[in-house]
């Protein structure tokens, strides 16, 4: 069975997994390098993939949404717990009627709120939540207000697919030997060596003012973020890292910042839309440290 991401994601990477593994270094392909950092893990797609395809001594993934890091952190320590809380929780929801659906969602949506940050929270508990939350809310969109509380509307779906058991126990399995970090880009730093595969997959720089989403966390990430995630691309660069980023189709913006390097133009596929007819085929680039 594939293993894939158990979360829908605003800039997941399942549409162009083809054109990354195009492009992926040869030192990968020849077994050369051992170990794999993501800075920016979301939904996982690209770490799912690798680690189906290739074998790591280590492996080290991060982000900064803490809701999304205790997420990995249930499902690789106590996957069973979780599939029984998600159990539960499909079971209530499916059996109402789309008036009672809408109230159990935001009743669900109030506690996951209120409990946010309290030390004594049920973990377990929380992270179906946020699995539930992530499947029924509109469009499958993940986005929090300045105090960090997670404010998508109910979605009204007639059959939503909240949660696949067999795959999340195979993720499960997958994160066994993961390093999970949970911060800023910079705090896999210490992680890097010369047989090192780094990829990271930052929130987008937005083409327009219409596409602007980068709500992952309270903390919005900006043109100065990206300044300093090429300035931290530069430093592993320069400790022998093979290093592949990929970002919005912005060219002159990221022509200046990565000048030297080997940027490529993509072809993806717009999936967070609120009509399905804008939801076209766009050009996305991929920035390596390095030729095939």
């Amino acid at each position: 069975m594939e293993i894939k991401p158990f979360l829908k994601w605003a800039g997941g990477k399942t549409q162009i997994l083809s054109q990354i593994d195009e492009n992926l270094p040869n030192d990968l392909k020849e077994g050369k390098i051992k170990k794999y950092i993501e800075p920016f893990v979301g939904a996982g797609a690209v770490l799912f993939y690798l680690l189906q395809k290739y074998k790591f001594k280590d492996v080290v993934i991060n982000d900064n949404n803490e809701d999304l890091c205790l997420c990995y952190k249930i499902i690789k320590n106590d996957v069973d717990g979780l599939i029984d809380e998600l159990l539960s929780l499909k079971n209530e929801f499916i059996k109402l009627s789309d008036k009672k659906r809408r109230e159990f969602y935001y009743n669900v949506r109030d506690e996951f709120n209120k409990n946010k940050n309290k030390d004594d929270s049920d973990e377990v508990k929380r992270v179906a939540q946020f699995i539930f939350l992530n499947k029924t809310c509109y469009n499958g969109l993940y986005r929090v207000n300045k105090k960090g509380e997670f404010n998508v509307p109910y979605g009204r779906y007639k059959n939503p697919k909240i949660f696949n058991e067999e795959n999340l126990k195979n993720v499960s399995k997958l994160l066994k030997n993961v390093k999970i970090l949970c911060g800023d880009f910079e705090i896999v730093d210490e992680y890097v060596d010369d047989k090192s595969f780094v990829y990271f997959d930052p929130p987008y720089k937005p083409l327009n003012k219409t596409s602007y989403f980068t709500a992952y966390t309270k903390y919005k990430f900006n043109d100065s973020d990206q300044i300093r995630l090429a300035e931290f691309y530069k430093k592993l660069d320069k400790r022998g890292a093979k290093l592949m980023l990929s970002n919005s189709y912005n060219v002159e913006f990221f022509e200046n910042l990565y000048n030297g390097f080997n940027i490529k133009k993509v072809v993806a596929k717009r999936m967070i839309n609120c009509k399905g007819t804008g939801r076209s085929n766009i050009y996305e680039l991929l920035i390596l440290n390095y030729y095939l």
